[in-house]
């Protein structure tokens, strides 16, 4: 859900690309996203597009034909991580945890150790599954080796703790319409400056134009054309990060924290379980399994068709078994929390 508050900074005039109420709003921007993604780094941005252009120009900018990027995976958008370092030209390796399965991360850092990577990529928040995968001890290793650390956070920005500098992320991202609250369309962006300085010895120019950061940052600190970015949705971004800043992130963690056990607790008194272990589950998105018989479509098409409640299934090896719902953002409430654990009763007493 998006807060009242965003819709109504979306109704302010529209401005061009160019005009200088953007560039002070892109800047207001720039210094809020240091806030939310704890970091002192002044190199923030928010990238048109949605949070898959974010995970582009991450692997865009730091990956070139040659590099060695190291892949941990346990979940779908991890694999697309692999995948976008695979068509820049990257030599992708890879260390794969069944879908919803924590790291071994003894096994992490013998890994890189080993494979001696230039890149290491992983998703802090899966939203395939629901699972935080923990920065700290992956950084630590890549560190071992020089390496830089991508870390998806789309999942987890504006409802968990990201910490990218107490965690040592050198290239974080995530988008607009999840923890932030706003409409989808941009993805922010921060990135250390070890990985700039890195970025400037590439031995090739970044091969896609829309996405090539030091081109953006021109735009929006050089002022020199290059898109036509949306200062609509500039408004709402400034305003849900404002929104994060004035309720405080320590605060907007515990709301969350608070609403996800409550949600758990819930679905585990209707007789299900979770797919993540208890101490790796997102605050955001909760993936409860679905008992054995019932049918996960008609669960959420019951769902949407009553309650006007929309629900995702699991897709790859998870589709079928599991509902992905989120409690995230301007949506992390104790009544909506008691709304959909009372719909959900209903639900599957129909379609069991």
């Amino acid at each position: 859900m998006v807060a009242p508050r965003v819709y109504q900074a979306m109704t302010q005039p529209l401005v061009g690309h160019l005009d200088p109420f953007f560039f002070q709003t892109a800047e207001e921007v720039r210094t809020l996203l240091g806030y939310v993604f704890s970091t002192a780094n002044t190199f923030n941005m928010a990238v048109s597009g949605t949070g898959t252009s974010g995970m582009e120009a991450a692997i865009a900018n730091f990956v070139e034909p040659g590099t060695k990027v190291a892949l941990l995976t346990n979940g779908f958008f991890a694999d697309r991580i692999g995948e976008m370092a695979r068509r820049h030209g990257g030599t992708v390796v890879r260390l794969a945890r069944d879908w919803g399965t924590p790291y071994d991360y003894d096994e992490v850092r013998e890994f890189i150790r080993r494979e001696r990577p230039q890149v290491v990529g992983f998703v802090q928040a899966e939203t395939s599954t629901g699972m935080f995968n923990q920065a700290k001890p992956i950084c630590d290793a890549a560190g071992e080796v020089d390496a830089l650390v991508i870390a998806d956070c789309v999942t987890s920005l504006g409802g968990m703790p990201v910490l990218v500098d107490e965690n040592g992320i050198d290239i974080a991202y995530s988008c607009s319409q999840k923890g932030l609250g706003c409409p989808p369309g941009l993805a922010p962006i921060t990135v250390g400056a070890r990985a700039l300085e890195r970025r400037k010895q590439r031995k090739t120019p970044v091969d896609c134009f829309y996405v090539d950061l030091e081109l953006l940052d021109a735009y929006y600190t050089g002022r020199k054309y290059h898109h036509t970015a949306s200062a609509t949705m500039l408004y709402a971004l400034r305003e849900g990060l404002a929104i994060v800043a004035e309720e405080g992130l320590e605060a907007r963690w515990e709301r969350h924290r608070k609403n996800h056990e409550a949600f758990v607790a819930g679905v585990e008194a209707l007789g299900m379980k979770m797919l993540v272990p208890e101490g790796h589950r997102l605050w955001t998105l909760n993936t409860p399994c679905l008992p054995a018989g019932v049918d996960d479509a008609r669960v959420r098409g019951y769902l949407l068709e009553k309650y006007s409640m929309e629900t995702a299934g699991g897709f790859g090896p998870l589709a079928g078994k599991i509902l992905r719902i989120g409690t995230m953002g301007y949506s992390s409430t104790a009544e909506n929390v008691a709304l959909i654990l009372e719909a959900l009763k209903d639900a599957l007493a129909k379609a069991s």
